[in-house]
């Protein structure tokens, strides 16, 4: 297989575009935690580039192990159906040895950093393969309240590479606002993918209860991130105030577009919109802990 061929199915199997989101998420925890115990950056790259290395072999590992258990449904999906794991590319054998070193190496990698950033490693791993993946996903509607704990433990990972000061509400924060913001993220998802969902026997909440029901329990949720801002007070209150604009704003374009959009295309701006908020408010936080020290 060429070089180039063999990157692109490995890229593929461990899921690489969740992989870039997830790092982002680490480096925000991180980069919070630099800011609040004082610690110039260049004075930790040996510690930030084990973080960085351990994250991203431990997220991929949770994709492969993913892909492997799922490629029975990825089968009937459109968006996954060109898995490599489904098409045959990447065996069951092959898959394995894939998502086993790469654990293995990257929980290393996260213990060098910090033995709590390999402890949140690990349950990220742990929580996304066998409670979400194995367990929950095929069986309850509430899986995706299971998916969001292992999605929150990123920046809980860059955060503890550096600081062991769980209590600090900045990491409180940034952990409670990951874990809430994934519940519309994927909720958009599952109404944009229905269809597909329910052919795979996925019981998403809208498969099961309805669009109408979602909606409502998206909403919730957007409330939700909105209070979440008052935990950034402490760390910043520009921070704060960006995340609280940024889910009114969103609260108001869920409310107001169910109402003259169908509910695909109107599912499909909640989901653009959501990734918008959480790219905007992590590069913001990333800047803020950066470039704030210098002045």
């Amino acid at each position: 297989m060429p070089a180039k061929s063999f990157i692109h199915v490995l890229f593929d199997t461990i899921k690489i575009g969740i992989i870039k989101s997830n790092l982002i998420a680490m480096f925000a925890g991180l980069c919070m935690a630099l800011y609040v115990e004082g610690i110039p950056f260049f004075d930790r790259i040996g510690t930030i580039a084990l973080a960085a290395i351990g994250s991203f072999l431990v997220i991929g590992s949770a994709g492969a192990f993913n892909n492997l258990y799922d490629r029975d449904i990825d089968a009937i999906m459109e968006r996954t159906k060109g898995r490599p794991t489904v098409t045959g590319r990447v065996g069951t054998a092959n898959g394995l040895f894939i998502a086993i070193w790469t654990a293995l190496f990257g929980l290393v990698a996260l213990y060098l950093a910090s033995p709590l950033a390999a402890l949140f490693g690990f349950l990220g791993l742990f929580l996304y393969v066998v409670p979400y993946t194995i367990w929950t996903k095929r069986t309850t509607i509430y899986n995706t309240e299971v998916g969001s704990l292992s999605g929150a433990m990123p920046p809980l990972i860059g955060w503890a590479a550096i600081s062991s000061d769980l209590t600090h509400s900045g990491a409180l924060a940034i952990f409670l606002m990951m874990m809430v913001w994934q519940m519309p993220h994927f909720y958009a998802i599952a109404i944009r993918r229905m269809d597909e969902y329910r052919a795979a026997g996925i019981p998403m909440l809208p498969v099961v209860k309805g669009i109408r029901r979602t909606y409502v329990q998206m909403n919730v949720y957007l409330a939700a991130l909105l209070l979440s801002s008052a935990l950034f007070w402490p760390f910043s209150p520009v921070i704060a105030v960006s995340n609280a604009a940024l889910s009114v704003w969103w609260l108001a374009l869920s409310v107001s577009g169910y109402r003259r959009k169908p509910e695909k295309k109107w599912a499909n701006a909640m989901f653009v919109f959501s990734l918008s908020h959480i790219t905007v408010l992590m590069l913001e936080i990333i800047g803020f802990s950066l470039i704030r020290p210098l002045f």
